[in-house]
């Protein structure tokens, strides 16, 4: 907190400070899909103290699709280039999350019962699960999921290969 402000300014400022990084954000990604000639609407959000942005379409096409690529692999890719957007307007660094075609949002359901799963089995075994290798996005998930389940759980190894491991009791 600076000095003189008081924890509710300081919460508006906060809100403030990542609704413009969604303009900026949803600004620079108009642009994009005017470039790339795809349909979408943009929605912006604060979510969790981070700005998140969804491109979402009302058209059965896959256009969409196509700024998800697989695996999301595009999608990391143009959250990264958005994220550089907004720096580049701000100077601040962003942790703005992106969404195309509710790719992240599925993503996450699956990740969370994933994360579940492995809590199960490792209360049932008393062995530590480990999973695949994972995004930090998908990582997180899963953490979360586990600590909710009531276990801890760690990541380890390298990136590309970094995994989480879940800790029985």
């Amino acid at each position: 907190m600076t000095e003189g402000t008081t924890p509710a300014a300081e919460g508006v400022d906060t809100l403030t400070r990542l609704e413009q990084e969604g303009e900026i954000a949803a600004d620079y990604l108009e642009g994009l899909l005017d470039i790339a000639d795809l349909d979408g609407d943009i929605d912006m959000d604060v979510e969790a103290d981070r700005a998140a942005v969804s491109i979402i379409s009302d058209s059965t096409s896959r256009d969409l699709q196509k700024l998800v690529g697989r695996d999301g692999e595009v999608l990391e890719a143009l959250q990264e280039l958005t994220r550089l957007a907004v720096h580049r307007e701000t100077g601040d660094r962003s942790r703005l999350m992106l969404d195309i075609a509710g790719y992240r949002a599925r993503k996450r359901a699956e990740l969370t019962e994933l994360g579940t799963k492995a809590a199960e089995e490792a209360k049932g075994t008393g062995q530590p699960v480990k999973l695949k290798a994972m995004t930090p996005f998908e990582r997180k998930v899963v953490h979360d999921a586990v600590a909710a389940a009531g276990l801890r759980s760690e990541s380890e190894g390298e990136e590309p290969q970094r995994r989480v491991v879940v800790l029985p009791v």
